[in-house]
């Protein structure tokens, strides 16, 4: 994709050259909050229109960004030795409405998109049409040997649409349960996203999977599905679409759900008892079937990841990898007379925080170990800049030591005794951090909002399902604090999310100079850091292990 370049790009220069003296002043060792806030500053400005995948505004931010990988002394980390890897992306779009009847013994009834059902297509065709597919209630979905649990039991799925229950088996089982903790109780693994039930529905050879949604477990009520449900749907470009997605997929209403289940002489409350425990098997709902015909727009898009690198003395082949995304939501649905979603806090503080690290990293000793510094693409797409590497990878994950994510830090100056750990007890990353912060008189928390699975939202996420370990240490967000507390009820994911001259980052630097602890010392050493046993990401970690032996 060409760089941008017109008249809009005088305006953006301006910016840099304003923000050259503030970024000029460093202090030896120490992460800047004055740098922290200035960088977030210029990604947040309105120059960067949001920061929008594929549109003028990712052109000027990728300019920037390298830019000052470049000034900052390191070498570009892309493929074949450029500043940037392009994700190729698929997109589809919807193109006019769709027609979904399901057949009972009582007859054919229509389902409204999206209403009674949302459905959609990540296969790069222009026309989805399924006829009187058979219907299976296959529990939760879930797959997963690590914890002794297979929802399928080997039944045939082929050209079938699964009806799945949202979140894990364990999700809201009473105490004493025998279910109770055999995940991770009320903290959402991966086995509990929708995304996964789709991607295993695929695996298992289904011609559909539809979700029954129910707010508790999804974390949100249904309106929040239908306000995203026209939205275009990004995936990145793989070999074989038809293996790996299946024709259709989405939501269905629990009580439209429960309905179809009555059709077929089932009782719906029982069978989401039954899916609570291991022995559970696949229920054909007989008698009924569901018909789905609609259009769709299929194209390619390209975005692009910014890497830049330093070479280990000792250890080249051994990387220690930084990550932040560098896209907000661009120009969007005008809120009191403003569309441009700027994107301060998320992300563009976790920008400013990689290249704070990579500045420590530049003017310091040079470690045994690599070290790279990436700016993600497209993280709210669907981490597409994360996924696209995880399939591509420009340096092994086999030899990617650990990886840690900054995504959105608060402003502030008050820093928090308490520090927040996305996935805390999944690997012994947050141990090492545990042991600096104490030397600091402060302590690691676990995620206030576990339900909300936010381990498996960011973009360290692609690359641990790989099996690289992952830290990923929200700054600020405690859930005990009235910023946090403000920021998501009045600017989370809204044009609101600005930068404004009052900002003060030391508590954040506070963070973020203890994640360059951490990673220094591993760039620095033997060590490999390995997910917990039983995780289920330690077997991944173990097969890429034995690679490396």
């Amino acid at each position: 994709m060409p760089i941008f370049r017109s008249a809009a790009l005088l305006g953006l220069t301006a910016v840099l050259m304003s923000s050259a003296s503030a970024l000029a002043q460093t202090a030896p060792g120490r992460v800047d909050p004055a740098r922290l806030s200035e960088a977030t500053r210029v990604l947040a400005s309105d120059a960067f229109e949001g920061r929008g995948p594929v549109s003028p505004g990712e052109d000027r931010t990728i300019e920037w960004l390298t830019e000052q990988f470049r000034a900052l002394g390191l070498e570009p980390g892309g493929p074949d030795g450029a500043w940037v890897q392009v994700a190729q992306v698929s997109r589809t779009r919807q193109d006019g409405p769709a027609t979904i009847n399901v057949t009972t013994r009582s007859g054919t009834t229509k389902l409204e998109r999206p209403t009674d059902v949302i459905v959609s297509s990540d296969r790069p065709v222009e026309r989805i049409s399924l006829t009187d597919a058979p219907l299976v209630f296959v529990g939760y979905g879930v797959d997963a040997p690590e914890r002794g649990w297979d929802d399928y039991k080997g039944v045939d799925l082929t050209g079938k649409i699964m009806l799945v229950l949202v979140n894990d088996p364990d999700f809201g089982a009473p105490e004493g349960h025998p279910v109770a903790g055999r995940f991770d109780g009320q903290a959402m693994t991966f086995y509990g996203r929708w995304t996964y039930k789709f991607q295993v529905a695929a695996a298992h050879g289904a011609a559909g999977v539809l979700v029954i949604h129910d707010t508790p477990g999804a974390g949100y009520p249904w309106s929040t599905l239908q306000n995203s449900s026209t939205a275009p749907k990004l995936d990145i470009v793989r070999a074989d679409p038809d293996r790996e997605r299946v024709a259709a997929q989405g939501w269905i209403q629990g009580a439209v759900a429960e309905r179809l289940f009555q059709e077929a002489g089932l009782d719906f409350e029982a069978l989401k008892a039954k899916a609570r425990t291991p022995d559970f098997r696949p229920v054909a709902l007989d008698g009924v079937t569901l018909s789905i015909d609609f259009g769709q727009k299929a194209d390619r898009v390209q975005t692009r990841n910014v890497i830049g690198r330093l070479p280990g003395t000792t250890h080249p082949d051994e990387t220690v990898m930084f990550g932040a995304h560098w896209d907000a939501y661009g120009r969007a649905t005008p809120k009191n007379g403003d569309d441009i979603y700027n994107g301060a806090v998320d992300n563009a503080t976790g920008v400013a925080a990689v290249l704070e690290l990579a500045r420590l990293f530049a003017e310091g000793p040079r470690p045994e170990r690599s070290t790279v510094f990436v700016s993600w693409a497209a993280e709210e797409t669907g981490l597409l800049g994360a996924e696209y590497y995880a399939a591509n990878p420009v340096w092994p994950l086999e030899t990617t030591v650990a990886n840690i994510n900054m995504d959105s830090l608060l402003p502030g100056t008050e820093i928090d005794p308490n520090i927040v750990v996305i996935g805390a007890g999944k690997n012994d990353l947050d141990d090492r951090l545990a042991v600096l912060a104490a030397r600091e008189g402060r302590r690691l928390i676990p995620d206030p909002a576990p339900q909300a699975g936010a381990f498996y939202r960011s973009d360290h996420f692609p690359l641990a399902r790989k099996g690289v370990p992952a830290l990923f240490a929200a700054a600020g967000f405690t859930g005990h604090n009235a910023a946090s507390r403000d920021y998501v009820a009045n600017r989370y994911h809204q044009p609101t999310d600005e930068w404004t001259p009052d900002w003060k980052m030391d508590a954040a630097a506070a963070d973020v100079q203890l994640l360059y602890e951490v990673g220094a010392a591993l760039a620095n050493s033997r060590d490999w850091p390995a997910w917990k046993p039983g995780d289920e990401f330690e077997a991944a970690r173990n097969a890429t292990a034995a690679a490396r032996r």
